[in-house]
């Protein structure tokens, strides 16, 4: 029998700064007294590699530095709130996160790597792993079929042990390339809505944008729900960053500014 599965959001990797760089370039061009204040405060690594990255493109690090810049915001949330509110989104590109997606369908996964812009993925390969059972989701809308949907599910991977076994892919002896086509053909045979994991790298801005696009209503249900789960891990994580979203009861994440 299939097992039920149910999507699951790990964050893996976050950025990490090197201070003792940062403070170096500093030295060099001047603004240590930036890198004081922030070492005063709790460093959060992505907030920190972006305000430095934007800070560095009107070297605003302190009075002075700049004739040009009159102002200084000295304050975190301050200085990130007019970053959103001004557009200025290409610093929002230096800060990657990584997430590994547990348990989400290919039809999940066909419609995540369509955000190339700002990405990178691992996905489980079906070339190389055996289906010898099959995790399931029955979406929300099969409820009232869930008994067939199961059923047939079932079949298919009963199909799957009993073509491994017919094909003699375990006997002893058996090179892995031939392991590896069988597998590869028996693939073609799975459903769509199977469940696999895949490993998700992105940028902020494109954090934001896929967050904003996959849990509109009009979304599919099972990105609307992962990206929910998504979208609250990283307003923990960086919480300047997502400050000005927010979230409906049904899961929809709107931003006061769009295509930051």
């Amino acid at each position: 029998m299939p097992h039920e599965t149910t999507p699951r959001v790990y964050l893996i990797a976050r950025p990490a700064v090197d201070l003792a760089g940062m403070r170096a370039y500093l030295a060099d061009v001047g603004g240590e007294s930036w890198l004081d204040l922030r070492e005063s405060e709790a460093i959060n690594g992505g907030q920190q590699l972006i305000e430095f990255a934007g800070r560095a493109c009107y070297r605003s690090w302190e009075p002075g530095l700049n004739p040009n810049v009159t102002r200084i915001r000295t304050d975190q949330q301050a200085y990130f709130a007019n970053i959103l509110a001004s557009g200025h989104g290409s610093v929002l590109e230096h800060a990657n996160y990584s997430f590994a997606l547990r348990n989400v369908s290919r039809v999940f996964t066909h419609e995540l790597v369509r955000h190339r812009a700002g990405s990178a993925f691992s996905q489980e390969s079906l070339r190389y792993v055996r289906l010898a059972d099959i995790g399931f989701r029955v979406p929300p809308s099969l409820e009232p079929l869930r008994e067939r949907v199961l059923s047939v599910v079932e079949q298919l991977e009963q199909l799957q042990r009993e073509g491994a076994e017919a094909l003699g892919i375990d006997a002893e002896g058996v090179p892995f390339h031939v392991k590896k086509e069988a597998t590869s053909a028996l693939r073609r045979l799975a459903p769509l809505g199977l469940s696999t994991d895949i490993i998700w790298t992105a940028n902020l801005r494109t954090l934001r944008h896929v967050i904003e696009m996959r849990t509109d209503p009009s979304a599919e249900e099972e990105l609307r729900l992962v990206f929910d789960q998504l979208a609250q891990i990283m307003r923990a994580e960086a919480p300047l960053l997502l400050a000005d979203f927010t979230r409906s009861d049904d899961g929809t994440w709107v931003p006061q500014h769009r295509k930051v």
